[in-house]
């Protein structure tokens, strides 16, 4: 076969290989968002028990698979131990709608419309335990502070592989990115957008441990795999992970069990556990850091046993590469 129609086969495989890429990439990403609704959504009621047993099982039949509803005494004290996403509140004057926009601000807003009945005609009273930031009052800026700094984390574990040959050197480079994109992306969105509340160093900590997991991951898939393993980390941590990290809205939001998925990956478990910190003095963090802290320890093994570099074709392996070169003997 002569070269043209050789190239002209390769370039029709390459076009074909990128449409069926982006006919997965479609559904992965408007699927989730086009059908987002409650899906065993954990919320509580509380109140006096015959009628907060009632209401419950209300909400469940008249919303069946949607709501996890449990009775408790103290309905914020649930909300803020990130127990569930919302309360019911059975008062004297009526019911009271309590909810943690500082959570998911989607939630939040579901909550409002789907109780919006109980009132009997009068207006249920919306009280927000753990309110989003007040120059981030809809959550937007959270939600898209997180794309950069995986994309960052990304992009510096591929650097790290292909650019830093020895093992420990790599070590090293991954360990300081994390360190220095905690303390600059806390610094970042805490006091120049004002996006972020909490404790700085607390929420830089987590920004490091997410960058680290992300960077780490890739860097170490690479090590062991090569440029399958560049390609197997940019498509699971960063493509399928963002599209079901539910950052935006809420892992009980999207269709199961992707929302679960989603939690078991670097940006859904690293916007749940900076929601836990910033919002929630640390609470219902635990799950997160457990599984960032797999991605940036695995990551690291697999960056101290993997290969140095890329295999190059032998013709383009130099003398230094292979073996030392011999000095010339003189003959006398």
């Amino acid at each position: 076969m002569s070269r043209q129609p050789r190239a002209t086969t390769l370039a029709l495989v390459l076009a074909v290989a990128v449409v069926a890429l982006q006919a997965l990439l479609v559904p992965l990403f408007a699927g989730p968002a086009a059908n987002l609704a409650p899906r065993d959504l954990p919320i509580a009621v509380a109140g006096p028990a015959p009628a907060a047993n009632q209401l419950a099982a209300r909400l469940e039949a008249a919303h069946p698979g949607a709501f996890d509803v449990e009775v408790v005494a103290d309905a914020d004290a649930a909300i803020r131990n990130r127990d569930v996403y919302g309360a019911i509140v059975l008062g004297a004057e009526g019911p009271a709608l309590h909810v943690a926009s500082g959570a998911s601000p989607t939630v939040a807003t579901l909550l409002t419309q789907a109780t919006a009945t109980l009132g009997q005609g009068k207006p249920v009273p919306v009280v927000d335990v753990v309110p989003t930031d007040a120059d981030d009052p809809r959550g937007a800026g959270f939600g898209a502070g997180f794309l950069p700094l995986a994309m960052t984390g990304l992009i510096a574990g591929i650097l790290t592989f292909l650019v830093v040959r020895r093992r420990a050197a790599r070590l090293v480079a991954l360990g300081a990115f994390g360190v220095l994109a905690g303390l600059t992306g806390a610094a970042v969105q805490q006091y120049w957008l004002g996006v972020l509340p909490g404790d700085y160093l607390a929420n830089a900590a987590v920004m490091g441990l997410f960058a680290l997991a992300v960077s780490g991951a890739v860097a170490g898939l690479a090590a062991v795999l090569g440029r399958a393993g560049l390609a197997l980390g940019a498509v699971t941590v960063f493509l399928v992970g963002n599209a079901l990290s539910g950052v935006g809205s809420a892992a009980e939001l999207l269709p199961q069990p992707w929302g679960a998925v989603g939690q078991f990956l670097p940006i859904g478990a690293g916007s749940t556990l900076l929601r836990s910190v910033a919002y929630f003095d640390g609470n219902g963090a635990a799950p997160a850091v457990w599984v960032l802290s797999a991605y940036a320890i695995g990551g690291l093994l697999l960056v101290a046993a993997g290969r140095r570099g890329l295999t190059r074709p032998a013709d383009q392996v130099a003398p230094s590469d292979s073996e030392p070169e011999r000095e010339p003997v003189l003959v006398g």
